[in-house]
């Protein structure tokens, strides 16, 4: 009996089933065009990407040159902290009030204080929050522009302005996001604020610089947890929208990109109660230390309170290339070989960026780009039951190289003319299955920007890890559900579990100071 029959009958209940491009080309679709040296994926019409070493795969080319602060160059000598509690080994939240209280034990006032405080953050409106933001980021705009960036980080700074969103065609960071919101705006007015403000911040934190003072009365106007000045450390903030925004809460239902719908569930998927589904709005954070993504999230959640409030997230890395070339996934097999060539503008207009007016599309959607999120679990524990030679035998490559096994090194096009009754590479093996390399196929191409997550345990005490799927492309339906239609059933099924996710579509860019995050959405 084969693993993938003992998995099935001992661990019916574990199984769960899908497709959906975990590995190596399961979203590439059609004839792909690959590079000896992978793609670059640095620059993006309309935004001038600036690459970097700290969280690019070695087999990226040589890319432009960073942005790299003064402040980088010759950083001032951090200032001393005074000892605290904390320092000491004390309750970071207890500070001087230790000495002054010994027994530990808060007065009723300083209590009700803080109750109040708690209750204030929870009540927070938008239009508060929008305030608040104005006040705190003129400052931090003017301060960003003399200090850009701590020196803290990698000291890359990635544009925020251009016609596109950053974060889609550029080069993976080492860190990921990939939050789903419900907005909870009470009108189409504070909508717009809230966009406005999500804008604000982003521009800030992208750029870095020295938060705002409020003034010693106020709560601090950053967490510091990255320090007095805030790094750019490579970040990017990707917005997008969900269908059910456009429902009838703010009057946006004409509004509506044409291929933008909730989820589809395939045959194989484990999503039917699932509590991770779509959303209305998603944010996808990138940066090169993990830290910067948590402090990006956490400051634009502390901004928009009352104006959107979290669903579901999942958190992602990119794995170092071992020896080179592309990241693992927790299959242990090279995962994303396959893109399409996005320093080509043709094929990124032809796959990649939203055309308003094309095939009906909304003329507002003009740069933006459908993304998928899928939250695919990996079931490492019977993965690692099964023989190497079918391992590769059901992915269609060589677990140690990542070549195709019709050939010898990572970036070999499958020879598929010459096999086509699957005597090498099985025609029911993934990358075959996702793609077939046919003039029939080409535009079914998607860019994959996949990260491999990691969860602790489950309630049976097996490993929750897997990947963070995510992928853009032009057309939902032409491109990621095409792909994904000719992977049901395959054999890698009995090894993945797709749990969550949604489709959103990510907006068009922020052409310059005065725009916004969905200006044109609102506006048609």
């Amino acid at each position: 009996m084969s693993e993938a029959e003992t998995h099935r009958e001992t661990e019916s209940a574990e199984t769960v089933n899908e497709p959906g491009a975990v590995v190596n080309e399961s979203e590439s679709g059609g004839a792909v065009t690959e590079s000896e040296t992978g793609p670059v994926i640095e620059t993006e019409p309309g935004n001038a990407e600036v690459a970097g070493s700290v969280a690019a795969p070695l087999n990226v080319a040589a890319a432009p040159s960073e942005t790299v602060p003064a402040a980088l160059a010759a950083p001032a000598a951090p200032a001393e902290h005074p000892t605290t509690a904390a320092s000491t080994g004390g309750c970071p939240f207890s500070g001087a009030g230790a000495a002054a209280d010994p027994a530990g034990l808060a007065d009723s006032a300083t209590l009700h204080a803080a109750l109040r405080r708690r209750s204030f953050l929870r009540g927070a409106a938008v239009g508060a929050a929008g305030t608040v933001i104005v006040g705190g980021a003129a400052g931090a705009s003017v301060a960003a522009a003399d200090t850009s960036d701590s020196g803290t980080g990698s000291g890359r700074v990635i544009p925020f302005h251009g016609v596109n969103q950053a974060g889609i065609l550029t080069q993976p960071q080492a860190f990921a996001t990939f939050v789903s919101f419900n907005a909870t705006a009470s009108n189409r007015a504070e909508l717009v604020e809230l966009f406005q403000t999500i804008t604000t911040r982003a521009r800030f934190l992208t750029a870095g610089g020295m938060p705002g003072d409020l003034g010693v009365a106020s709560p601090p106007a950053d967490s510091d947890t990255l320090g007095p000045v805030v790094p750019a450390d490579g970040l990017t903030i990707t917005v997008g929208v969900g269908s059910s925004l456009f429902d009838d809460r703010y009057g946006l239902s004409s509004s509506k990109p044409v291929k933008l719908a909730p989820m589809v569930i395939f045959p194989n998927d484990d999503m039917v109660d699932s509590t991770e589904r779509d959303g209305d709005i998603s944010l996808q954070i990138c940066a090169d230390h993990q830290d910067t993504v948590m402090h990006a999230l956490r400051d634009i959640a502390k901004h928009t309170r009352g104006g959107m409030q979290g669903s579901w997230k999942v958190d992602g890395f990119q794995s170092v290339p071992r020896p080179s070339g592309t990241q693992r996934n927790q299959l242990g097999f090279k995962d994303g070989i396959a893109n399409p060539n996005v320093v080509d503008d043709t094929v990124t207009d032809a796959l990649i960026w939203a055309h308003g007016g094309l095939r009906g599309e909304r003329q507002w959607a003009e740069g933006g780009s459908y993304q998928v999120i899928r939250i695919i679990r990996m079931l490492v524990e019977f993965w690692d039951r099964v023989s190497l030679n079918e391992q590769e035998l059901m992915i269609g490559r060589r677990r140690d190289s990542g070549a195709p096994l019709s050939g010898t090194a990572e970036f070999d096009t499958p020879e598929y003319a010459d096999d086509p009754d699957g005597n090498i590479i099985p025609l029911t093996a993934h990358i075959r299955l996702a793609n077939p390399r046919t003039t029939a196929t080409y535009d079914q191409q998607i860019l994959r920007r996949g990260y491999n997550y990691e969860r602790g345990f489950d309630i049976n005490g097996n490993l929750d890890v897997g990947l963070a799927f995510c992928a853009y492309q032009q057309d939902v339906v032409r491109q990621f559900e095409a792909v994904q239609t000719r992977l049901i059933d395959e054999p890698l099924v009995d090894y993945i579990s797709p749990i969550g996710g949604g489709y959103f579509f990510a907006l068009p860019g922020v052409k310059d100071p005065s725009d916004y995050f969905g200006s044109g959405m609102f506006a048609a």
